[in-house]
């Protein structure tokens, strides 16, 4: 499936959030105002600094970019959630703060020139910037920032209600300072979290319905405006020559395209094709097969077009065949881990991937947070609480996706598989996997990219072998995230993205609170006091020890209950581009850093 696609519709939600705006606050503390925070401990960069390590501050300004989408698209507003939200409209946003990419969890000022925290972390103020201002010319006050959360409150998605619900009140201080109070101090994430909000101007959004997808050209107050599109078919942005942060020095070196655009593509094998023939000039390669045999000819021969494997420290997540819970078939935690042992990764790796992948194990994989040795004492405490709750194993195993030798041969998988089956109440006869209704197990494999269907015919076939009569369909992307979003579906390939710093977004993919909610990152459908309980253990870690302990508490208790089928990750960016760009030498840890490329001056105007 396009995972990189879905990935990209739901992290755009992440743009904004939601909140409770509260009436007066209560008298203030005096806190020294700072350049920017961090989750925990020190910042890299001093108040004084002039740009970030992996920038060049004298990168030249000017030339284009052009990059696929696969899709549509008919809305700009990416913050509800019906419609299709163009890519790249995130440009158009700034917040009040924004990440260093070589830190694992630090925020500077953007549209806030300083800040100041209570030490519990039970407040955060915000001084904006006087010089901020939207597109179109008017201040970014106070105002728009409470006006922004309240909106979404109101009339975004059900992500934000529950992703901020710990903000008790917002006031507006004077015309440039903001206050968020907390009714949860330890939680340490949430003057950071609030501090990635897109702001909203309040005089545009006033006068129209935030709750329906509209191709209106939004304002916002970022680097790049609207400059023309087509709708569903081609999108362009351009740098806001009056952009009021391009001097600041989180900015310094950044945003260096005088023109952005996106081209919409059906599939990705169209869209690859479109690439070598020099209709766009940037691309990220998601097929490891594409990526083996499909980045061929004169044009690479010539070295017009440029491949490389730029590799990061991000964790990767999880990457799976998601399980429905919510369907009787997947209730029952016996009947899911039967399911795993029909996914042969290593003979898919090798026959499919070209050996480009490693098998994912974790739910928090290629980072020091994911669960891969017996727990220790100290997670051991973390889980005692639950210890009735959940699965045994957690307690005495080291959670591994079955594995196979790679020659196809699956015969002793499958004799597991039916061992499992066997214990929930299933039985093989005449070939056929039978429930104790004597009715045949089947199930609906949904997919949105047609290129995905040679990885999951091996999958189907396994369980075709199983006695289970698995059907894969391909739909369209926008049928595919409304049926996503409503939670129709048995079984789809998706994943769950994770940062190096684990907090309130665990709720949304987790949490019981979640799971009825359409539009929520809980596809699963889990409903686990015991989960819920680490969630919250997760969010009020007080420090880094802690909070890397809770997470790999949590992932342990997450594997055990065989929500998923694990499938693979890769630990580098795959791109290909023609060769009119530049780059700094210093690649940021957490980021591809696309924002700091530039176009090589003599070829600016080509």
């Amino acid at each position: 499936m396009n995972f990189k696609q879905l990935s990209k519709q739901i992290s755009t939600l992440c743009l904004l959030s939601a909140t409770l705006i509260g009436s007066l606050a209560a008298p203030l503390q005096a806190a020294t105002p700072q350049h920017a925070i961090s989750m925990y401990g020190d910042l890299k960069y001093p108040a004084d600094f002039k740009h970030f390590d992996y920038v060049n501050p004298d990168a030249p300004k000017g030339g284009s970019v052009s990059q696929d989408a696969i899709g549509t698209f008919d809305s700009f507003n990416p913050f509800i959630i019906k419609g299709a939200a163009a890519d790249g409209i995130g440009l158009i946003y700034d917040s009040l703060l924004t990440r260093s990419q070589d830190e694992a969890f630090s925020l500077y000022g953007l549209l806030a020139e300083s800040l100041e925290v209570a030490d519990d972390r039970s407040w955060i103020i915000f001084n904006l910037n006087p010089k901020a201002r939207f597109s179109d010319g008017q201040p970014v006050t106070a105002e728009d920032v409470i006006y922004s959360f309240k909106l979404l409150r109101e009339q975004g998605s059900p992500f934000y209600q529950s992703y901020y619900r710990e903000i008790s009140s917002i006031e507006a201080l004077s015309e440039r300072r903001v206050k968020f109070s907390f009714s949860e101090s330890e939680n340490r994430e949430l003057p950071l979290i609030v501090g990635e909000v897109s702001i909203l101007p309040k005089h545009y959004w006033q006068q129209r319905d935030f709750s329906k997808p509209s191709l209106d050209v939004p304002i916002g107050s970022g680097p790049y405006v609207v400059d023309s599109f087509d709708a569903g078919r081609t999108i362009n942005y351009k740098r806001n020559p009056d952009y009021w942060g391009a001097d600041l020095p989180v900015n310094r070196g950044r945003f260096n395209f005088a023109n952005i655009r996106y081209d919409y593509y059906k599939d990705g094998n169209v869209a690859l094709e479109a690439f070598k023939g020099g209709e766009y000039d940037f691309r990220q390669e998601t097929s490891s097969k594409e990526w083996a045999t499909g980045y061929k000819g004169s044009v690479f021969d010539d070295g017009k077009i440029i491949t490389r494997n730029i590799t990061h420290e991000n964790p990767t997540g999880m990457q799976a065949f998601i399980l429905n819970t919510r369907k009787p078939y997947f209730a029952d935690s016996r009947v899911r881990q039967a399911l795993a042992y029909a996914f042969d990764f290593e003979w898919t790796n090798k026959n499919i991937f070209y050996n480009a992948y490693t098998r994912t194990h974790s739910f928090f994989s290629n980072s020091e947070m994911a669960a891969t040795e017996l727990p220790t004492a100290e997670e051991l405490k973390i889980l005692e609480p639950v210890r009735d709750q959940v699965p045994p194993e957690v307690f005495t195993q080291v959670y591994k996706a079955p594995t196979t030798k790679g020659d196809g041969k699956t015969r002793g998988q499958l004799r597991s598989a039916l061992r499992l089956l066997k214990s929930a109440g299933w039985a093989l006869k005449d070939g056929l996997l039978l429930g104790p209704d004597g009715k045949q197990m089947t199930f609906e494999i949904l997919l949105v990219q047609p290129a995905f269907e040679r990885i999951v015919a091996p999958f189907s076939r396994n369980l075709e072998r199983m006695g289970i009569k698995p059907t894969v369909r391909v739909i369209d992307a926008s049928q595919y995230i409304n049926r996503v979003r409503n939670f129709d579906f048995d079984v789809i390939v998706s994943g769950f993205g994770q940062s190096n710093s684990p907090g309130n977004e665990q709720r949304e993919y987790w949490h019981s609170s979640t799971a009825d909610q359409p539009g929520s990152r809980n596809m699963i459908g889990i409903k686990n006091p015991a989960v819920d309980y680490l969630v919250e253990q997760l969010i009020q870690a007080p420090n880094r020890e802690q909070l890397v302990l809770r997470t790999r508490a949590l992932d342990r208790v997450l594997q055990w209950n065989h929500y998923v089928i694990p499938q693979y990750h890769i630990n580098s960016y795959r791109v290909a581009y023609w060769d009119k760009f530049a780059f700094p030498a210093i690649h940021p840890k957490y980021s591809l850093g696309f924002d700091t490329w530039w176009v090589k001056p003599n070829q600016a105007e080509q």
